[in-house]
Order: structure tokens, then sequence, then C-alpha cells
């Protein structure tokens, strides 16, 4: 069976290594960063390293994710 991903709204924003650069609420998901480097996101799953140039997500229920930038190109479409 083929299904397809009904579609949502999500806030991203890509991580630049400044922390500081971050939306107030994004800023909040990170629980430790390398100045200039990764920093690591407080996720439903525990922590996950977001590196520069990953995209951070806010999803549907309010959960932060960090997403790989290759990957956000082909999942994603700016509206």
């Amino acid at each position: 069976m083929m299904v397809r991903k009904k579609p949502v709204l999500v806030e991203a924003e890509q991580y630049t290594g400044d922390t500081g650069k971050l939306s107030y609420h994004m800023g909040t998901a990170i629980s430790k960063s390398l100045r200039g480097g990764p920093c690591w996101i407080s996720t439903l799953a525990g922590e996950l390293r977001c590196d520069v140039g990953d995209w951070i997500i806010k999803g549907v229920k309010g959960e932060f994710y960090p997403i790989k930038n290759s990957i956000f190109q082909l999942t994603y479409d700016r509206e």
C-alpha cells in the first residue's frame, strides 16, 4: 500500500553555529553548544547533535529535532 504524508506546516531555522542568531523559542531547544560548531538539541528521543548547516524543526506537538540539510531540501518546501 502507498500512502502520502499529510501536509503540515512546521517552523524551521537553519543552524549557523551561532546560537544567538536563533529565535528565542528555537534557542530553548539547545542543551549545549560549541562556539561556531555543533550543538545538541533536547528531543523526545534524548539529546541529538545538530551540525552547522542542519535545520532545527519544531514539530506539530511542540517538540524539536535536528534534520540534515540534504534531507530538509528533499522533504520541505518554503511557504
